[in-house]
């Protein structure tokens, strides 16, 4: 849905291009895509896009602007479109072209077509790193003695592992054909045999994937001069695909970072525990300990770059620590292009009440800017919603958890944010 006031020649012109490393060239008036979401996505978006134009329009007067442009996913687009694709081709094309996205939740209908939309989402555009700060905003409750210790940047990969979707239901002929060449396979070296009356997934993981996401991780690590990027898997359990992400991972260290990165052994055998101010330090852990850490110890750890499954675990219990999902902002970024989303899902028993938090995708809109390099719009938002939040004007979620808050709508809360910019 293109914005009548732009000629083909200005829809060129503000389209954002890449550099040779990949990072956006932006112009002062971006074209930026937006999927309205499903369920509460509209009442969140509303008040996520007025908070993010009141911040552009603080921060950089009339100099910079985004013009917003409208694409249909989920219940919307079949609603538009008339037929029974959530996700069409032209909301696709949108995201490759304009190369920066961002999108409320998605449901995705019941019965035949895609698994999740937002994992389709991920895989059809190669959106390999999902990207989830967590770090803690004083004064939203949070179930932690000290949630201010939490602040950390989770890197998953998002395109493979037990996500690519590759199982079979219990007793199917699929499934018996499968498991019976693995039973040959594993009798033949004394192995196990599994029933033949089992279900059956696959669980690829492979280098090329593993390597591109420990790049990412590594060099926000440096960019953000942050001190540690610690790979978590399972590998002590699952040699062959999370051992290896572990190995891929410090292999990417030694072979591409080098002269900027150490091992944790390295940094006790050769540095006596002291980390050189120039050097991130490459460590693991196993994903059961990590869980640990996070509670006890969350102050170690910068950066973590991990397989698909333990990083949705991970996120989530990392936001909880710091208040839940309503205040987690997420991003989903490839070569070339990037889609920001709320992190919750689409609580369709609120849908259109107008009571919601928009907390994460506004978050999320943060993140965005931080991506096109507009900090001070960035800041801007962050010191409006930090006031706000002290002021205990709040949604019911936070408001029902704090003495003495003032609980108000999506839009009120939207609104309220503006007005501390």
């Amino acid at each position: 849905m293109k914005n009548a006031e732009y000629s083909d020649a200005d829809d060129a012109a503000n389209t954002i291009r890449w550099d040779d490393n990949q990072r956006p060239v932006v112009s002062d008036f971006p074209i930026i895509p937006f999927i309205e979401g499903d369920g509460i996505g509209p009442d969140i978006w509303k008040a996520t896009q007025s908070v993010l134009d009141a911040a552009v329009q603080k921060a950089f007067r009339e100099k910079r602007r985004i013009s917003w442009r409208e694409i249909l996913a989920g219940e919307k687009a079949q609603e538009h479109y008339g037929v029974k694709n959530p996700l069409p081709k032209e909301t696709l094309s949108a995201i490759s072209r304009y190369g920066v996205a961002i999108k409320g939740p998605l449901t995705t209908p019941v019965g035949g077509g895609f698994r999740s939309l937002n994992v389709a989402l991920r895989q059809i555009l190669d959106l390999y790193a999902c990207v989830r700060p967590v770090c803690y905003l004083e004064g939203v409750p949070a179930p932690v003695t000290h949630p201010e210790r939490v602040d950390v940047v989770i890197f998953r990969e998002n395109t493979e592992d037990v996500y690519a979707g590759l199982e079979w239901p219990a007793g199917s002929s699929e499934a018996r054909e499968i498991l019976t060449s693995v039973n040959a396979k594993s009798e033949a070296v004394g192995g196990t045999v599994v029933s033949l009356e089992s279900a059956v997934g696959i669980k690829p993981m492979s280098k090329a994937n593993t390597d591109r996401l420990v790049t990412k991780a590594i060099q926000y690590a440096l960019d953000h001069h942050l001190g540690s990027v610690t790979l978590v898997h399972k590998g002590n359990i699952m040699k062959y695909t999370e051992g290896a992400f572990r190995d891929w991972g410090y292999g990417v260290a030694r072979e591409e970072f080098g002269d900027v990165t150490l091992t944790e052994a390295d940094l006790y055998e050769k540095h006596g525990g002291h980390q050189p101010d120039d050097r991130i330090v490459i460590k693991d852990r196993i994903a059961d300990a990590m869980f640990q850490q996070l509670l006890l110890r969350p102050e170690e750890y910068d950066v973590i770059a991990t397989p698909n499954l333990n990083g949705d675990y991970l996120s989530d219990a990392a936001a909880a620590q710091v208040g839940g999902l309503g205040m987690a902002p997420g991003a989903n970024i490839g070569d070339r292009r990037a889609l920001f989303e709320a992190t919750h899902g689409t609580a369709p028993k609120y849908a259109g009440q107008d009571k919601v938090n928009p907390g994460s995708l506004i978050l999320s809109g943060v993140e965005m800017f931080r991506f096109l390099g507009w900090d001070e719009a960035a800041e801007t938002v962050m010191s409006a919603l930090k006031k706000t939040i002290s002021q205990g004007t709040v949604t019911y979620d936070l408001a029902r958890q704090m003495e003495g808050a003032t609980e108000v709508r999506c839009s009120e809360f939207g609104a309220a944010i503006v007005g501390n910019l």
